[in-house]
This record gives structure tokens, C-alpha cells and sequence, in this order.
């Protein structure tokens, strides 16, 4: 038996504490929270003021895209922001033709699972970031139980589209006031993820040890977080935003220069530079020491095509596909009226892992208790008149993107009222009721959704920490041939470092996932440390043998 199938047992425990603790909230929270109330409040007020309130769904729909793409330039996010509203348009009418040709409940939950399947499939293969496939689910998987006939689709379509052509405006507009906030912020967060890093491991000490490798992997994501940002960032040379993204990438090669040598760098400067990048101010610009090479050519590799992408995603396709179907005829057999919030529980929860999955089973199921009985609360208010809810709706819409970058449980507090007071769009609706049915599509959604993610098995984690094994030997020897070159070429070296980095924090990504997957055949942990420790001690001499030193 080998040390490492011998060290791990096959079966990991899964967590409880933890699981709920509140962290800080994320540093752009108030950018979706304000974006998603400009975008749903003109269409669904104008609504009510029409005495139309049942038809605010379908606008509400594409207002929700304003959620999405906060930390992406804005050339960038033009793109992803339009794709977003044209996968929800594609989502919905797929839900809305299903529902105008048949009522058979059962088909439409096959429906609404094979769509958040795809949904789910699509957004982890774009990188698409919060709110991922759960908001596009939520939409698809409602309009599949509106009443609907064949004739009212392109209406109430159209309805989604101005809306989502209003959440594009609005997600572009900080724009016209700070053009380049989202690359300024990628570059301080490196800036200070980096001088983190050096006040903690800046003697070298334990070079390969775990605190070393977690804390090296953090700054180096974060180093490659906004690599990619000035890489999607986009101008013409010449004009200013193309030279607002040199003097940017100044500053990453000097995160990058401190990350290799972090005795000859300063975390105080880090820090001060970082601080300058969050105002509107100048660009700081390093001594010219510092400077480095440029990341021209970097930026001008192409990205990995999609359809590559897609092959290691089958398990989490299929957990969603099983576990959405699952918990929807539950519902159904339990006699509840709204299944598709089964379904949506279920595809909300699914993460990396099964360990990470079973986290969020928790935090979601805590939030829904506890946003039941913000609900009562909330519910006697938003009695008062189509205004009135649609302005409790906006305030908890505010509060739920608020509060889950702190942890998923508190914006669930927040979301679950909401969901419930979409439904009384189209009518009142007896509270009681409401609060059962939620309560038990919330435990149905979570346990048969929890146990898709558990028989499905993602035996490819475990094949792919070895290949990223065999990616980190092969970068480590092209590393130490630079190094062991008569006449090292500084190019060379160059790439060789940055290769290396690259291959372990995909290395340490990968182990980190598969460790919390379930009877996986072997884990090779021991061989992970083994190679992280003698990649690091390598990158550290190839910095070296570049000459970085101050």
C-alpha cells in the first residue's frame, strides 16, 4: 500500500464548524447591490403604477443581469454583460414555449433540470463569476409554471429584453465617472495580496511548508487575477487607456519581482502604491529598477477555447441535471405547487466539491429558516399596495447583495423573503402557505441535491491533480535547465519562472478540490507537498539566477 493511499482515508468528514462564520464583505458589495436597484426599480414601479404587476417577472428577469461582471473592465464587461442577457433571453424562452405547450408538471421539471444543467455547465466554463447559473435558474425555472400560451412569449420576451438592455446601460455607467476602476483595483489587490505574503514569509523561512504554500498560491492568484484584467482590458496604443494599462502592468511586474524576491522588497511601498490605485488619483510608478519585462506578450496569448473547457465540468453537469430532477418530483409528489423552489435549491448548491457542496447545503438551509421569519415580518408592509411591494422586494433585493459576500446564509435571509413576495406579483397569496411550502422545498431541494453531488462521482479530480503533478515536474526541470544554462538568456528564465508559478497554483487548485471529493481512488498528498516544496525552493533560485535583487 502506498504512503498516500494509506495517509487518506477515502471518506472525508464533512464539516460543521465554520460553515456559518460571518467574513467581510466584499469590496465592491455596494456596486451589484445599488446596480440591481437602478435596474429593477423603473420597470417594475412603472408596472405597478399601471396596475400591470403581474407582468413584472419578465422585465425583473433581465433587470437581474445588472448583478453580474462588477470586477471586470469595462471593455470586458460590454461582452459579458450582453452574453449574460442573451443566455437569460435564451433561458427564458426555452421555459416559456415549454410552458405554453404543456401543463404536464413532471416534463416541466425535466425541463427546468436539463436547462439549469446547461445553465450551470456554461457559467463554469466561462468563468462567468457571482451569481454564476442560480439567478438564470431562478428565472428559467419560474417562468416554466407561469401560465402562458404560445401568443404571449414574444411579449413577454420583449419585456425581458428591454429590461436587460437597461441593465446593460446601467451596468456600464460608473464607467463615464471611473473608466479604469476595475484594473486600478485587480493591481492593488495584488499590490497588497503580495506584501501580505512578504510580512509573512519574507525571511524564507519554511520555503514549501503549508502556511508558505497557501499564502504564496494567494498572492500569486492574485498576480494572475489582474494579469487577465489588463489583459481583457483592451485600447488601442496611443490612446489613454491603453497607456493607463502600461503604467498598471508596471506596477504587476513589481508585485511580480517582490512575490519572486521577497527580501529585496518593501511591503509598507506595496501598500502605499496599492493605496494610491484605489482613489482617482496618478498611477504610482516604481523606480525604473523595478520595472522588470513587460506583459505584452503575455497578454497577447490566446485564451483556452471553450469547448476544452467543458470535459472535466460532465460530473457537475450531471449532479445538477439529477439532483434539480430529483428534487423537483419530490415536490411534486408532495403535493407542493411551486416545485421549481426544489429545484432551485438544489442547483444552487453545487461548488467544487462535495465538501464545498455540503457547505452550502447548510448555508442555504440556515438562511431560508431564518429568511422565513424575516418574511413575517416583512409581509404585512408590502400588504399595503403594488408600491409598497415592489419597494420591500427592492430593499431586500439591496440587502441580499448586501450581506452574502459575508457569508451565503445572510443574503439567503434576505433572497428567501423576496422570492416569496415575486409571487404575489400576480396576486395575494395566503402567508401561511407560502412559509410551509418553503420550508419544505427548502429541506427536499437541499437533502436530494446533496445526495446527487454524493453519487455522482468526480473520479476526474483525482486524474487531474496527477496531471498537474506531471505539469509542475516538467515546468521544474524547464526551470532548472535555464538555470544550469553557460549563458542564461533572461527571457528564458523569465518564462521558465512564470511557467513554474503557474503550474503549482494550478497544482495546489486542483488538490485543494479533489481533497474534498468523495471515494476517490487514491490522494496523492504527499506527493503534492513533495512537489510544491521543491517547485518553490526552484522558483526561488530561478529569481535568483535572473538577477532580481534590489
Amino acid at each position: 500500500m502506498s504512503p498516500d493511499s494509506a495517509a487518506t482515508p477515502p471518506v472525508r468528514r464533512l464539516p460543521l464548524t465554520g460553515v456559518l462564520r460571518v467574513g467581510r464583505p466584499s469590496e465592491i458589495w455596494f456596486k451589484p447591490a445599488l446596480s440591481v436597484i437602478a435596474a429593477v426599480a423603473p420597470p417594475c414601479l412603472t408596472l405597478a403604477a399601471l396596475d400591470r404587476l403581474d407582468l413584472a417577472m419578465y422585465p425583473m428577469a433581465g433587470a437581474l443581469c445588472a448583478l453580474y461582471a462588477h470586477n471586470r473592465p469595462y471593455a470586458a464587461r460590454a461582452r459579458v454583460l450582453a452574453g449574460v442577457v442573451l443566455g437569460m433571453l435564451a433561458g427564458l424562452a426555452v421555459a416559456l414555449v415549454a410552458a405554453s405547450l404543456t401543463r404536464n408538471a413532471v416534463v416541466l421539471v425535466t425541463v427546468g433540470a436539463l436547462l439549469a444543467a446547461v445553465q450551470k455547465t456554461l457559467c463554469d466554463a466561462t468563468r462567468i463569476g457571482p451569481p454564476a447559473n442560480v439567478v438564470l435558474t431562478f428565472v428559467s425555472s419560474a417562468a416554466l409554471f407561469a401560465p402562458q400560451t404560445l401568443g404571449q412569449v414574444p411579449g413577454h420576451l420583449a419585456l425581458a429584453a428591454g429590461a436587460g438592455v437597461w441593465a446593460w446601460l446601467v451596468g456600464m455607467a460608473p464607467g463615464l465617472v471611473r473608466p479604469h476602476g476595475p484594473e486600478r483595483r485587480a493591481t492593488a489587490h495584488a499590490l497588497n495580496a503580495v506584501a501580505a505574503h512578504i510580512e509573512a514569509h519574507g525571511s524564507g523561512d519554511g520555503i514549501g511548508g503549508h502556511g508558505y504554500v497557501r499564502s504564496r498560491v494567494a498572492a500569486e492568484a492574485a498576480v494572475q487575477t489582474a494579469r487577465q484584467t489588463l489583459s481583457s482590458a483592451g485600447g488601442s496604443p496611443g490612446t489613454t487607456r491603453a497607456t493607463t494599462r502600461s503604467a498598471l502592468q508596471r506596477l504587476v511586474v513589481r508585485a511580480e519581482f517582490a512575490l519572486a524576491v521577497p527580501g529585496g522588497s518593501r511591503p509598507d511601498e506595496l501598500r502605499a502604491w496599492a493605496r494610491q490605485l484605489r482613489g482617482g488619483g496618478q498611477i504610482p510608478t516604481p523606480g525604473e529598477r523595478h520595472a522588470g519585462k513587460p506583459l505584452d506578450a503575455e497578454l497577447a496569448a490566446p485564451a483556452q477555447p471553450l469547448w476544452t473547457r467543458l470535459g472535466p465540468l460532465a460530473p457537475f453537469a450531471a449532479r445538477t441535471a439529477l439532483g434539480c430532477a430529483l428534487a423537483g418530483y419530490a415536490s411534486l409528489a408532495l403535493g407542493i405547487g411551486r416545485p421549481y423552489w426544489a429545484l432551485v435549491t438544489a442547483a444552487s448548491l453545487y461548488q467544487a466539491n462535495v465538501t464545498l457542496t455540503w457547505n452550502r447545503a447548510v448555508q442555504r438551509t440556515v438562511g431560508n429558516l431564518a429568511g422565513l421569519l424575516l418574511f413575517a415580518a416583512v409581509v404585512p408592509l408590502a400588504h399595503l399596495g403594488p408600491v409598497a411591494l415592489v419597494l420591500c422586494c427592492l430593499a431586500l433585493n439591496f440587502g441580499a447583495e448586501a450581506l452574502i459576500s459575508r457569508n451565503y446564509w445572510l443574503g439567503s435571509v434576505c433572497v428567501t423573503p423576496m422570492a416569496l413576495l415575486v409571487t404575489e406579483f400576480t396576486g395575494f397569496q395566503e402567508p401561511g402557505r407560502l412559509m410551509t411550502e418553503r420550508i419544505v422545498d427548502t429541506g427536499v431541494g437541499a437533502l436530494l441535491g446533496f445526495l446527487a453531488a454524493v453519487a455522482v462521482t468526480n473520479h476526474r479530480a483525482g486524474l487531474r491533480v496527477e496531471h498537474a503533478l506531471t505539469a509542475v515536474e516538467h515546468a521544474r526541470t524547464h526551470a532548472e535547465r535555464a538555470l544550469t544554462d553557460v549563458h542564461p538568456v533572461p527571457e528564458r528564465l523569465d518564462e521558465a519562472r512564470r511557467g513554474l508559478a503557474a503550474a503549482l497554483s494550478d497544482l495546489r487548485t486542483l488538490a485543494d478540490t479533489a481533497a474534498g471529493e468523495w471515494w476517490q481512488r487514491t490522494r496523492p498528498q504527499e506527493r503534492v507537498v513533495l512537489a510544491e516544496r521543491s517547485g518553490h525552493r526552484t522558483l526561488a533560485a530561478t529569481a535568483r539566477g535572473q538577477g532580481l535583487r534590489p
